[in-house]
């Protein structure tokens, strides 16, 4: 028995080191209570939120974790006493706008791990504040550009 224990273990080490290999960050499903019965996944890797649902047909979706522009959390008083929630985020993704993660576990933290990751993700992808105006070279018309953007129309480089 305590051999069969060992092994369990073993494996369960290997899986964890096999997905820090591939970048998988977080992973969960939707929960009925506090059961992961349903074939709706939830899983961030290689800075993409990924999600599929459905048994008989399934569809599976992507999202750049740049392009979330907000995050929220909705917890009813049930998601509460079974340690569960809902993250609505809303996203510049033509296919999906709105992503809901419905009934995951640890909530506030997902959603805080979230959010810090789609804040790096934009300044690694240097495209923080861009999404106020829809597009990286639209300038507000009463502003000027700055000169230190290079990639604003008239500004340039150092």
């Amino acid at each position: 028995m305590a051999e069969n224990q060992n092994q369990d273990a073993e494996s369960r080490k290997e899986e964890k080191e096999q997905e820090q290999k591939i970048g998988l960050v977080w992973k969960d499903r939707k929960h009925w209570m506090w059961f992961p019965f349903s074939f709706t996944k939830y899983w961030i890797e290689n800075g993409r939120l990924h999600t599929e649902r459905g048994f008989f047909h399934t569809t599976e979706n992507e999202c750049l974790l740049y392009r979330i522009t907000d995050v929220s959390l909705r917890r009813t008083l049930g998601n509460k006493l079974f340690g569960t929630g809902t993250i609505r985020l809303t996203t510049r993704d033509v296919s999906d706008p709105t992503i809901h993660l419905t009934n995951i576990v640890n909530p506030r933290g997902v959603k805080s791990m979230i959010s810090e990751m789609v804040e790096k993700a934009r300044i690694d992808t240097r495209s923080v504040g861009r999404e106020l105006y829809g597009s990286a070279h639209m300038v507000a018309p009463d502003m000027e550009a700055d000169p230190d953007w290079g990639d604003v129309p008239g500004g340039h480089m150092h």
